[in-house]
C-alpha cells in the first residue's frame, strides 16, 4: 500500500513538475535574498503563469550578459568558439538537462559564441517552464 501512494506521489510530483518548480524557486530565493520572500515567491509564480499563457520566457537566473560571461570563462584564450565538451560542462554548470547533443558546430567541435547563446537561451527557458497549465 505504501509503495503505491510513494508511485501515486513520485507521478504527480513529475506531472506537475513540482521538483523543477521548487528547484527553480528556491535558487532564485538564495540568489536574490529578498527582503520579503513570501511576496518574492507569489511574484515569481505569477511571472511563471504569465509566461506560460503568452508565451513570453519566464523568470531565470542568467540574462544575456551572464550567458557572454560563461562563454567567456570557457573561451580564455579568446578564439570565439569552444568545444563541445566545454559546450556541454556550461551548460551543465548553469542546471540545463536536456541538452542538445547536435549543436551547429558540433562536427568541427567549435560551438560557436551566437550558438552558445541560443542553446543556453533555450534550455534556460525549458527549465524555468516549470508551470503547466492543466
Amino acid at each position: 500500500m505504501a509503495a503505491r501512494r510513494e508511485e501515486d506521489a513520485a507521478v504527480y510530483l513529475e506531472k506537475h513538475k513540482l521538483i523543477e518548480l521548487m528547484d527553480n524557486l528556491t535558487s532564485m530565493l538564495f540568489f536574490y535574498r529578498p527582503e520579503k520572500p513570501r511576496e518574492f515567491l507569489i511574484e515569481k509564480l505569477e511571472q511563471l503563469k504569465l509566461s506560460q499563457q503568452s508565451g513570453v520566457i519566464g523568470p531565470n537566473l542568467f540574462d544575456d550578459s551572464n550567458l557572454d560571461v560563461v562563454f567567456r570563462i570557457m573561451d580564455p584564450d579568446n578564439k570565439q568558439y569552444i568545444s563541445f565538451v566545454q559546450y556541454k560542462q556550461a551548460l551543465t554548470m548553469m542546471g540545463i538537462k536536456d541538452i542538445n547533443e547536435c549543436p551547429d558546430g558540433v562536427n568541427e567541435d567549435r560551438i560557436s559564441h551566437e550558438t552558445f547563446k541560443t542553446e543556453a537561451t533555450q534550455g534556460l527557458e525549458r527549465c524555468s517552464a516549470t508551470y503547466v497549465q492543466l
